[in-house]
């Protein structure tokens, strides 16, 4: 059985999420408060295998350096935003004086569209750029969902105006590979609460005319 915890962390409350399968989980998008990640692993008893990312932007990967450290897991990232993860100006933590610049110094595993396997778990990376040039989801095909990071939200659709995002690249992501999928498919985005695909396809304002 596959059981998924969201954290909403950080200043903006981004979405990190552990997705459990036995006595094995996996992180994606360790927004910040790396001490709250790792008691909610401790408390489950589980072994993480690895860090996935939808992308790199800083309010993503607050918590990156700390986990690795602690667990010597792998980080898995499009190549696109490799270099992203030690350049707080890609990244976006450069922007704001109230933030520190965050440089996470860890080894990639670079991801492509296709079939991870790993431990207890299957599923399809599906390359969705256009709110970064990066930006992947991670859609979960027997379990029903879909992790899509900044992509698409509940009633909403990832900004376009930080570095390498693109408008009509962004469109195409959601209407070629999400809104392609089941419409029961539940969608567990990068901040705010689930929704699903019909539910987009049927109210979001953004999508209007796209489905």
């Amino acid at each position: 059985m596959t059981t998924i915890r969201r954290l909403p962390l950080g200043p903006i409350q981004t979405n990190c999420y552990i997705i459990r399968s036995g006595q094995q989980a996996l992180i994606f998008d360790p927004s910040d408060e790396p001490t709250k990640i790792i008691q909610a692993l401790e408390q489950s008893s589980v072994k993480p295998l690895a860090i996935f990312l939808t992308h790199a932007h800083f309010d993503h990967i607050g918590a990156l350096q700390a986990l690795v450290d602690r667990y010597q897991l792998p980080v898995y990232l499009h190549k696109a935003e490799v270099k992203w993860l030690q350049d707080p100006l890609l990244n976006g933590s450069g922007k704001y004086a109230e933030l520190p610049d965050i440089q996470a110094d860890v080894q990639v595993t670079e991801v492509k569209e296709g079939t991870i396997e790993l431990g207890e778990f299957t599923f399809n990376v599906l390359e969705t750029p256009g709110h970064s040039p990066g930006s992947v989801s991670y859609y979960f095909k027997k379990q029903g969902f879909v992790i899509s990071g900044d992509v698409l939200f509940h009633g909403s659709i990832g900004r376009t105006d930080l570095v390498g995002g693109n408008l009509q690249t962004l469109m195409q992501s959601i209407t070629r590979k999400l809104l392609d999928l089941p419409e029961e498919t539940i969608v567990y985005s990068g901040h705010g609460p689930e929704t699903t695909i019909g539910d987009e396809m049927d109210s979001n304002p953004f999508l209007n005319g796209f489905n």
